[in-house]
């Protein structure tokens, strides 16, 4: 395996939020009558643009959430965050070792992805490395921004690695036609087998870099 770019994902790759925010997402949907378990949304919307979920919500319950709901939503999610945020297991020693360039790439919002790395100490690692699928106006699975990234490092596509968590990501992946490493900690998860290799923790891809001279131990 060689690579001139690696490629994380944010959320669930680097950041533990999926569970924290699925579960904010699931008591303000209770509040305006809808019932749905935090794990049931990590299941249907991980890596999903947060407005095309709160629309397949509404289209397939027909409650009505107010202008304000992403907005009041975000807020939360930043608060519960700040209090209770980690990185994933392995993510600060994956990326301090790191031999070859990398960067994020995040289907949220560059604030919040700051916030995020700067909440889990990661931040430092990514500086002037971030970018936004609401900057480049390109969602999971369209490959665009992962071919931004790729564009603004000059690296041809099929040189990039990317690691991702969810069907959205590994699917914009393998559209970049780059190589797809599936961070996959849900052992009944079969939605992340069309990546080009599934791992079930971070320290396992830290080994392969390892030995492909990607990363330090």
């Amino acid at each position: 395996m060689t690579s001139k770019l690696v490629i994380f994902d944010c959320d669930g790759v680097l950041v533990d939020s999926e569970k924290l925010a699925n579960n904010v997402l699931a008591e303000m949907l209770a509040i305006y009558g809808h019932q749905i378990s935090g794990e049931e949304a990590e299941s249907r919307f991980r890596g999903m643009k947060l407005a095309a979920c709160l629309e397949t919500l509404e289209r397939e319950t027909g409650i009505e959430l107010p202008e304000s709901f992403e907005t009041d939503l975000r807020q939360r999610m930043s608060s519960v965050f700040q209090d209770e945020l980690k990185p994933v297991e392995g993510a600060l020693r994956l990326v301090e070792s790191m031999q070859v360039p990398f960067c994020v790439a995040s289907s949220g919002p560059r604030k919040k992805i700051e916030e995020n790395l700067r909440t889990t100490k990661l931040y430092p690692h990514f500086a002037g490395k971030i970018f936004s699928a609401y900057e480049v106006k390109s969602w999971k699975p369209d490959p665009g921004l992962f071919l931004a990234a790729a564009t603004h490092f000059g690296v041809a596509p099929g040189d990039c690695i990317v690691i991702e968590d969810s069907f959205v990501g590994v699917s914009a992946g393998i559209a970049a036609n780059m190589t797809v490493l599936a961070l996959n900690t849900r052992a009944d998860d079969r939605s992340l087998a069309a990546a080009n290799k599934l791992f079930g923790s971070l320290a396992e891809i830290h080994a392969l870099f390892v030995s492909q001279n990607l990363s330090r131990e």
